[in-house]
């Protein structure tokens, strides 16, 4: 495997682990439980191997999903978004920093919605 290749791989890898942490910490702190399936999703996920895929970060009740190599998004790359809204409420969407693209509420983090936009941007180009 190519050495720049690897070092895509760590950085996915490590924003999982990082990112999966984070939220323990706030469920353990109160206040957070409607993350928890959340947490559970992103679990799931890398036990999947689709942290090969996705760069993911956190700011709260969100967990963004994108194909960035670096830590932080331009404008131009898309992403997906997870908010947790209420306990089992979810708005999701695909976008980039100007567009919308899809946006959705749901309750079920398996939804094929949230499915289908994740494999709509883990077709875009690692950037």
């Amino acid at each position: 495997m190519e050495s720049i290749t690897q070092e895509i791989l760590n950085r996915f890898e490590q924003s999982w682990t990082e990112t999966i942490e984070r939220y323990q910490m706030l469920i353990a702190h109160g206040g957070f439980e409607r993350c928890v399936p959340i947490r559970g999703l992103i679990i799931e996920m890398k036990e999947n191997g689709e942290w090969k895929h996705f760069r993911i970060g956190t700011s709260m009740h969100t967990l963004l999903f994108s194909r960035s190599v670096d830590f932080g998004l331009r404008a131009d790359q898309k992403y997906v978004k997870i908010e947790a809204a209420d306990l089992n409420v979810y708005e999701i969407a695909l976008r980039d920093a100007d567009k919308l693209y899809r946006e959705y509420k749901i309750s079920d983090l398996k939804d094929t919605k949230l499915i289908k936009l994740l494999n709509t941007l883990k077709g875009t180009l690692i950037d």
